[in-house]
This record gives C-alpha cells, structure tokens and sequence, in this order.
C-alpha cells in the first residue's frame, strides 16, 4: 500500500520521539482502512490533547483535533449529524481516562457508533510526564518522583463494564493482532475500544530504567499473555503481565438506532 496517500506529507517529520509506538498504531490504522476500502472523506478522525492528539494533524482526512479528554464528546457529535461517516478517536490513556473518563464511560454506556484507539503509554508524555490513570503502582513519574502510590484502571475492563460493544488490547510489538482487532472495532456497529500498549522511553521509560524503545517492546513480547491464557492463571501469575486479546464482541443496538426512534415517536406526536 502507498502510505503517502492518507498522509499530509507537508506536516512530516512527525514529532513523536524516538522508540515512540505511535508510528506503529498509525500505520495499523492506516493498513485497515487501505484493506477497507473506505475513501478518505468518508473518514472523521477525532483527537484531544497528548501525544496521540497528534495523528490527525498527519493524516489526509476529515480531522477534528480538540481540546483535552473531550474528543468523544465531540465525535458524538459529529456522528450524530453525519451518521455515515466513520468516525474514529485516538486518545492517550490520560486524554481519554481522567479528563475524558466521564465522555469515555457514557459513550460506552450509550453505545454510540464510535471506534476508540487509546494509545496507552502509562504516562502523560507531552505535556510534563505526569502520572497518568494506567500509571503502575510504584512507577515514577513527574508527579510521583518517589514512586506512584494509586491503583491503575484496566482500560478494556473498564470500556467491558460501562457497556462497550467491542473491546480489545493488544501492543505495538504484536502488529498483526493490533491489524486485526482494529479492523474487528472498525466493522462493529456501536462502541468498540482498542487499547494498544505504546512503549514511551523518554517521559516513562527513563524515569523507570526501563531501556529504550526496542527494549520497552521486548518486555511487552515477553509479558503478553492472551486472554484465554490469563482465565486460566492466578492474581500472583498474572502480576506485571499485559493482558491481550478480545475481551468483548457482542450485538447490541447502538445510539442512532434508539436516537431514530425517539425522533420518529416525537414526529408522531406532534403530527
């Protein structure tokens, strides 16, 4: 496939830092939708504040890039009015979890027709390298320079809980699987969520001496665990290993459908 066509080739180089995993879910991104078939503006794609923000000001869609943890707000939105488009959201685990949590729980909850990709890094790389709500206990951080003291959320079991349609993880070391989960959220009608675990070696990975990028993606090949696996192993097994695969695939109607129907019960109503 000829990357160059989604791209808007004035705004390379791109800014992420070296051994940053941002490049790869990009051009996963880019490789399913080229599978696809869809024409470029037939596509949303929707960003807040971070580094992962960044990837609609590289690709040659419609791009909305808006302010901090309200991408899904605003992809709502837009879905809502141009329900034919494919709109997409990419978020950093901070982005979307603690500024976003609330937009990110209730699109979940509403089901909306929207595909979320959350870049999850641990930790917020742009702007300062603060702890970010995925941040492990003990990890350091900006603002945690003896130790992160708070639990993590799990992102996919959190996007499982509030009702999402579709939900899986995956990392940027495990191209393929990240391909295919992508393609299975973009093909789901209603809220569908891919996690994809991004190493960051400068704000995370240097503060915890954790190597660069290429050692931050063996660690993930190493401690990858599919979901099948993990059932079958215990709390003290699974302590420091990443959890991939499908965790939720099920039917269910999604917000246009019931937003429809309210509107055509108000229009019979009001005959």
């Amino acid at each position: 496939m000829d990357y160059l066509y989604y791209l808007r080739k004035e705004k390379m180089p791109h800014i992420w830092c070296d051994g940053c995993g941002h490049g790869i879910i990009l051009k996963s991104i880019l490789r399913v939708i080229d599978k696809l078939g869809w024409e470029k503006d037939d596509i949303a794609m929707v960003s807040g504040i971070g580094c992962s923000s960044r990837t609609p000001g590289y690709v040659d869609f419609n791009t909305l890039h808006t302010t901090h943890g309200r991408a899904i707000a605003f992809a709502t939105g837009l879905k809502i009015v141009k329900p034919n488009l494919h709109v997409i959201v990419v978020s950093g685990d901070g982005d979307a979890t603690a500024i976003g949590g609330n937009h990110f729980i209730h699109a979940a909850r509403r089901n909306i027709d929207l595909t979320v990709i959350i870049y999850n890094n641990y930790i917020y790389g742009m702007t300062g390298g603060q702890a970010s709500p995925t941040t492990p206990i003990g990890k350091k951080a900006s603002t945690a320079p003896y130790g992160n003291p708070d639990a993590p959320f799990d992102i996919s079991r959190l996007a499982q809980a509030a009702g999402a349609a579709y939900v899986a993880r995956s990392t940027v070391y495990h191209v393929g699987k990240t391909d295919r989960y992508i393609e299975q959220a973009f093909l789901k009608k209603g809220f569908s969520v891919v996690e994809v675990m991004t190493p960051c070696p400068t704000s995370y990975g240097r503060r915890n001496k954790e190597g660069n990028g290429v050692e931050m993606m063996m660690f993930q090949k190493k401690n990858s665990v599919g979901v099948e696996r993990a059932q079958k192993m215990s709390e003290e097994e699974l302590q420091g290993k990443i959890i991939t695969g499908v965790f939720v695939d099920k039917e269910q109607n999604n917000y246009l459908q019931r937003y429809d129907e309210v509107i055509d019960k108000a229009k019979q109503i009001n005959q």
